[in-house]
């Protein structure tokens, strides 16, 4: 009995010259280019990272919302308190939204503390263009 083609030997297979258009040779790894494109995004990703530390990060001037009260169509009264350096400013963004989630009222508040005090407790009242259901404080940096 003879051996058929599909019983062939292990090895490449063999294709009929010119039916399935020139075999190309196997492209040669080139892993200085995975490396460097590697570095690149790295790089990136640090240079993003330090911007948006920079931006929200500060742990410096920390704000934490202690409680918003005098709820009205046009105002909202917003008490919060503000870690900073020793004798230092801030500036908070503050503001208020709506029941539908709308930004109705933003200010931009100064603190500061007095020399010693790391900790001033502010209350301001919040000028809104509707009724809000809240008041928080957005950030807080460096005056």
């Amino acid at each position: 009995m003879t051996e058929t083609h599909a019983t062939t030997g292990p090895g490449a297979p063999v294709f009929p010259p010119g039916r399935y258009g020139r075999r190309r040779e196997p492209r040669r790894r080139r892993p200085w280019l995975v490396a460097l494109l590697l570095v690149v995004v790295i790089a990136a990703g640090a240079v993003l990272s330090l911007r948006l530390y920079r931006q929200y990060g500060d742990p410096t001037y920390d704000a934490q919302v202690l409680r918003y009260t005098e709820i009205t169509d046009a105002q909202v009264l917003i008490e919060f308190r503000v870690t900073v350096p020793a004798g230092g400013d801030a500036i908070c963004v503050v503001r208020a939204r709506s029941r539908d989630g709308a930004e109705v009222g933003k200010a931009e508040v100064h603190v500061d503390a007095a020399p010693g005090e790391t900790r001033p407790e502010i209350a301001y009242r919040l000028v809104t263009t509707a009724r809000p259901i809240n008041g928080e404080v957005v950030r807080c940096r460096a005056a």
